[in-house]
């Protein structure tokens, strides 16, 4: 048996635009909100979580009206057509809103401009510099108007190397987020604009995520679902790079581009988007292949009898299977809850208590998982999905554990190790779970089944961070690394109570001759 590669990077377009539009939202949007808009990183934080938020209710929403849908272009197809064109046209139109909000602090917008610190400095002589948090901005007390205005983003270090400036850290950009905020408030209209635009976006998105990843177990026979989602998640990782390596072309991240205009960026992120869909809809024939994976299943003994859409049947699930969904979804609640409380905090954690740079550590992460996804399902293929996610999440918990005991005076290469060991175990993971979960579903319940998925994953990703920051607050930042040790622990037990979801085999002779090359 042979996976079609080239049909199923075909397919994984569309999860190449979601993952594109995806880091393009999430590395930009945090910083429009704060740096254009003035709110406070509490506010940015709940925006932000909305459509995690909406995901929850959403995904098995769509997942489910798309497997009811039944047209002559497909099940799949219609949903991501409407929705792309829609977030991407939705999502350039948010970049005017923006370029209007810049237009409205255009005072203050010039980075290391004399002018707009003295501009700055007049607002807070006036009281009229207020923070989100309500509270008066008081600069005079430090510097006079003429010290304030010299005050530029870089400076250089002892060994002449350029370095962020701390009284700009510490006073320009705080004076001018209040300076935003202010403005924000006595023109609320723009900001409405903004959020009504930005549920638009996320609107969008959220009707075809669903569809779009059960596309693939549509296209795809049972046994060879682990390797067709490898190959979706590398599709998914390539586009979040393209978006890292365009933010370097835009210069999305430096200190002098922090109130850019994101209208150009956008536009190429949307045009990307576009041209993906072009090129789904020009070369996935959604029906056919959809139609050959269930002749080619009943053929070679994968499925007993070919599944009918039209005449509605369907197969339910036996108590026992329903045991095991309950349990591997569970199970993807609780990785997902050590996993993502890791992410979100380590580069504060970094800072605190290793003191060390973040950002290295969290590329070996993603480089090991990168490099895991084609041997994860190869091995589910011979060892079987369940036995690999164990390993996976053994390896993810033990290294959790042993980060516990990293401090500032520990080696970095040892840090670097156990997240390499932590991204190898979260692509075993990865590709192997979300297969099990369709595994136990007909073919006319796949996008209902791919809503639970998201749903399970989602739900943690929203309750972790707040969860893991509460105790932190609390205990300690130590006690990140034990928390998120536990939790893949407890996915360990509830994975182990799985019982179904591996992908089955009835005629082996017959399926090992079976070749899906075009």
């Amino acid at each position: 048996m042979k996976l079609n590669y080239k049909r199923t990077i075909l397919v994984g377009f569309a999860f190449f635009l979601i993952s594109l539009f995806w880091q393009a939202y999430d590395s930009t949007i945090p910083l429009l909100l704060t740096n254009k808009f003035g709110m406070s990183q509490a506010w940015s934080g709940v925006i932000m979580a909305v459509d995690n938020i909406l995901a929850v209710f959403l995904l098995p929403l769509f997942g489910t009206l798309s497997d009811k849908c039944n047209t002559r272009f497909g099940k799949r197809t219609p949903f991501i057509t409407i929705g792309t064109v829609a977030a991407a046209i939705a999502f350039v139109a948010l970049s005017f809103v923006d370029a209007a909000q810049l237009n409205n602090i255009s005072k203050v917008s010039a980075i290391d401009d004399p002018a707009a610190l003295e501009v700055l400095y007049e607002a807070q002589e006036d009281s009229r510099l207020i923070t989100p948090e309500g509270e008066s901005f008081v600069l005079s007390d430090v510097f006079t108007k003429e010290e304030f205005s010299q005050i530029t983003s870089k400076i250089e270090d002892e060994s002449g190397k350029s370095v962020t400036n701390p009284d700009y850290t510490n006073y320009v950009a705080p004076a001018r987020q209040a300076y935003a905020w202010q403005t924000t408030m006595n023109n609320p209209s723009t900001l409405i604009w903004f959020v009504l635009l930005l549920f638009l976006v996320l609107l969008s998105m959220a009707t075809f995520r669903s569809p779009a990843v059960a596309l693939m177990p549509d296209v795809t026979m049972k046994p060879l679902r682990s390797k067709g989602n490898a190959i979706i998640n590398l599709m998914g990782t390539a586009g979040g790079i393209l978006v890292l390596l365009l933010g370097m072309v835009f210069s999305t991240s430096s200190v002098k581009n922090s109130l850019m205009r994101y209208t150009p960026f956008y536009c190429v992120i949307a045009g990307i988007m576009l041209l993906c869909l072009v090129i789904f809809l020009l070369t996935v024939k959604e029906v056919k292949w959809s139609k050959q994976m269930r002749e080619d299943s009943v053929k070679y003994g994968v499925e007993e009898k070919e599944e009918k859409k039209e005449s509605g049947e369907k197969r339910g699930l036996t108590k026992e299977e329903r045991r095991s969904l309950i349990f591997i979804l569970l199970s993807i609640v609780l990785w997902f809850f050590g996993y993502n409380a890791v992410t979100s905090k380590y580069a504060v954690y970094a800072a605190n208590v290793l003191q060390k740079d973040y950002n290295t550590t969290m590329l070996v992460a993603q480089g090991a998982a990168i490099i895991s996804y084609l041997p994860a399902g190869n091995i589910a293929s011979k060892f079987g999905r369940k036995r690999t996610i164990l390993g996976g999440v053994i390896l993810l918990s033990a290294s959790f554990a042993l980060a516990s005991f990293m401090r500032s005076g520990s080696p970095t290469m040892v840090m670097n190790v156990l997240f390499a060991m932590a991204g190898i175990g979260w692509a075993t993971i990865n590709v192997n779970s979300f297969p099990m979960v369709v595994e136990m579903c007909s073919g006319a319940d796949i996008g209902k089944y791919t809503g639970f998925y998201y749903t399970a994953s989602m739900a943690a990703q929203i309750a972790t961070p707040m969860v893991s920051g509460f105790l932190m607050d609390h205990m300690g930042m130590t006690i990140l690394f034990p928390y998120a040790a536990i939790f893949a622990a407890l996915a360990f037990v509830t994975m182990s109570m799985v019982k179904h979801g591996d992908a089955k085999v009835e005629k082996k002779s017959g399926l090992e001759a079976f070749d899906t090359d075009d």
